[in-house]
């Protein structure tokens, strides 16, 4: 699928995402951008606003399919397949590769059917009991909610609606989980406990997060991506400057846009 790093091997990496030319319509919105993702580690983005951190992470399990005029030029390979040949489901690769978005957004409904929403989808036919504490219990939720499964899920705090998400997205047990920006509507508290949880959830799942916040970067990920934006022609057209190991990238960076955004010396 990609080469491997020294001392390494191409199955650690569940990913590869090599976007050359990404468009919306006529606007070119992405370049030169290839980001392998790494099996049981954290991989963030981060970078200036319109950079393009979102939309390299939506184009991970698809969901940029939603967006009228989206095409790419390059491929995005999940265990050596590209998700995107004709024969593949968008919605199988979904199922593989979950996402966990900015606000928090449980449906209307209790919070047990908010955990049981994919599995019935797909069909499960297992214990749905089971599955519904699992996942309350790798997103430290099921203490907080244990006693009250039945309330709807717009009940609870935005901090515990956020990790309710993260456990409907858990409950199906992907392999990959994307987060865009899960902490940024979330207080400091809210904020360290989803911190916490995803140096918990790597043990199982491997986890590419953007965020704003380079403080938070430096705290979760393994390893960083850094986007920047090519203002040369006249548009803005985001693309990768740096990626490396996320104390390479905040202690030695390489590039001078890395070390300008780093020390907040940027335009």
């Amino acid at each position: 699928m990609i080469q491997a790093e020294k001392n390494g091997s191409s199955n650690d990496y569940v990913i590869d995402c090599d976007l050359n030319e990404l468009y919306y319509g006529s606007f070119k919105a992405v370049r030169d951008t290839r980001v392998p993702i790494k099996k049981g580690e954290v991989t963030a983005f981060i970078g200036p606003s319109g950079c393009g951190k979102s939309t390299v992470l939506r184009c991970l399990n698809r969901m940029n399919d939603l967006i009228r005029g989206f095409r790419f030029e390059g491929h995005v390979q999940f265990r050596g397949r590209d998700i995107y040949h004709p024969s593949v489901d968008p919605v199988a690769v979904r199922r593989y590769i979950g996402m966990v978005f900015q606000q928090p957004n449980p449906f209307a409904m209790s919070i047990y059917k908010n955990i049981t929403y994919g599995l019935r989808i797909n069909g499960f036919r297992g214990n749905y009991d089971e599955v519904v504490e699992k996942a309350l219990r790798g997103a430290a939720l099921w203490d907080e909610v244990k006693d009250k499964l039945k309330q709807s899920g717009l009940s609870l705090s935005g901090g515990q609606q956020q990790r309710l998400c993260i456990a409907r997205a858990i409950a199906v047990e992907p392999e990959v989980l994307l987060m865009d920006e899960p902490c940024s509507a979330l207080d400091p508290i809210a904020t360290r406990k989803v911190e916490e949880l995803m140096a918990e959830l790597k043990k199982k799942y491997t986890i590419a997060i953007v965020t704003h916040n380079m403080q938070q970067a430096q705290r979760v990920a393994d390893r960083t991506a850094f986007l920047y934006v090519d203002t040369t022609e006249g548009g803005r057209t985001g693309y990768l400057v740096e990626f490396g190991e996320t104390g390479q990238i905040f202690e030695d960076p390489r590039e001078q846009h890395t070390r300008d955004y780093i020390s907040g010396q940027f335009s």
